[in-house]
């Protein structure tokens, strides 16, 4: 659904620390902090995650998974796969 690394990118692309994501999606700050702790996917419970999602879209933040593309066209962060060995 997200990754740690897409909260945080989110959060600096909106230029906004974990206490406002924590006030903007009703969530508190260590429940913020904990899910950005995560590896890869963030872990926890459905409901938080979909709050942080919630409250990152009426942010103006859209969340791009691996491999799909962007509805409005607009920006967004994606990190590249690492290079494989041949």
């Amino acid at each position: 659904m997200i990754t740690a690394s897409q909260m945080r990118a989110a959060r600096a692309l909106l230029g906004i620390d974990q206490k406002t994501l924590a006030d903007l999606s009703g969530l508190s700050v260590p429940t913020i902090r904990r899910m950005e702790a995560s590896e890869g996917n963030v872990r926890g419970v459905v409901d938080s995650l979909v709050k942080v999602v919630d409250a990152l879209d009426r942010a103006g933040i859209e969340l791009i998974g691996e491999g799909a593309t962007s509805r409005s066209g607009g920006r967004g962060v994606r990190l590249k796969a690492p290079p494989t060995d041949p």
